[in-house]
């Protein structure tokens, strides 16, 4: 297969043509939607969904799932109010949430490592038992005391540009998350676990500390993006990212990351959360309610698994031309 024939039927490569087509959409849809002030607001909304997407797509490439990264975020958010609530300062607060975090994705690894058991199984158990110790410690309070510098972590800008803090610090995490995926023998040891987990033991890999590794990132991850999403939304609550894996998981699979594992790409992510973020903005400027929204997202999800499973016509064309005589 040529160059131009691989990078032809990359999915990446549709991806582009999508984000393409969304926005000349949202351009119809609202006169509005191609300004900068609109997609800075646009990107900052999607920040809390990009940073835990980072670890999910090392999780889903290992063949392995984290359904609880939004109950996590709300146990986080509920630290930081608490924390608030008692008088210590913003910065100890942050920390002790993202302490939390980086311990409840620390058990979720242990459960699934040395329990045996199905992460899917495990992590629709903790989704319920974080989200219930959040909603008994803070009920239905919300906290909303913070400091003009901390709200601009959610949705303030870089000096006088349109670029929010919070993709700044994205951006930065995805170039460290990418460099240890597509850079280093870690990061390949992940794509060997999720294509034959017991060669990868045979081969020297320490199957359990990475499997271990990659949840308490999720953790951690998920405890920065309670920090991101309660400064954007000025409020700590115990319900903080209720549903938020489900826009987290359609953006890995619709990156390109085989929900099966041992395959996808980082830079596959990040367009199809561009897109997501676009559409969902584009979706908000024509009146379509959140719940509508919601269902649109629901429906991304499944035909992205239709198209890209092994019956997929991306996968179909790729292995035409992989199959196809060279010429002499």
């Amino acid at each position: 297969m040529s160059a131009l024939g691989r990078a032809l039927v990359r999915w990446e490569t549709f991806l582009l043509l999508v984000l393409i087509v969304a926005l000349l959409c949202g351009a119809q849809v609202s006169r509005y939607f191609l300004t900068t002030s609109n997609l800075s607001i646009a990107l900052a909304g999607a920040m809390p969904v990009a940073l835990v997407a980072l670890p999910m797509t090392l999780i889903i490439i290992t063949g392995e799932i984290d359904i609880s990264v939004g109950s996590m975020i709300g146990l986080c958010a509920t630290t930081l109010a608490l924390c608030l609530e008692r008088g210590l300062p913003v910065p100890a607060a942050m920390a002790a949430g993202l302490a939390v975090g980086t311990m409840a994705g620390l058990i979720n690894g242990a459960i699934v490592v040395y329990g045996r058991l199905p992460s899917l199984v495990v992590t629709i158990g903790t989704l319920a038992f974080y989200r219930g110790i959040a909603q008994i410690l803070l009920k239905e309070r919300g906290v909303s005391a913070f400091p003009d510098w901390y709200q601009s972590i959610g949705f303030g800008t870089v000096g006088g540009t349109p670029i929010p803090w919070s993709v700044v610090g994205f951006v930065l995490f995805f170039a460290g998350f990418a460099v240890f995926l597509h850079r280093t023998h870690r990061g390949r040891a992940l794509y060997a676990i999720g294509n034959n987990r017991e060669a990868a033991r045979f081969s020297g890999i320490n199957v359990d500390r990475m499997m271990l590794g990659v949840f308490t990132a999720s953790g951690a991850m998920s405890a920065v993006a309670a920090i991101v999403l309660t400064a954007y939304l000025a409020s700590a609550r115990s319900d903080t990212a209720i549903g938020l894996e489900l826009p987290v998981i359609t953006a890995v699979v619709l990156g390109g990351v085989n929900i099966f594992g041992g395959s996808g790409t980082l830079p596959g992510v990040l367009v199809a959360l561009l897109v997501l973020a676009f559409v969902q903005n584009a979706l908000g400027l024509a009146g379509v309610t959140p719940e509508e929204q919601q269902i649109v997202t629901g429906a991304v999800l499944v035909l992205t698994l239709i198209v890209f499973g092994g019956t997929g016509f991306i996968r179909k064309a790729r292995d035409a031309l992989r199959l196809r005589p060279r010429q002499s």
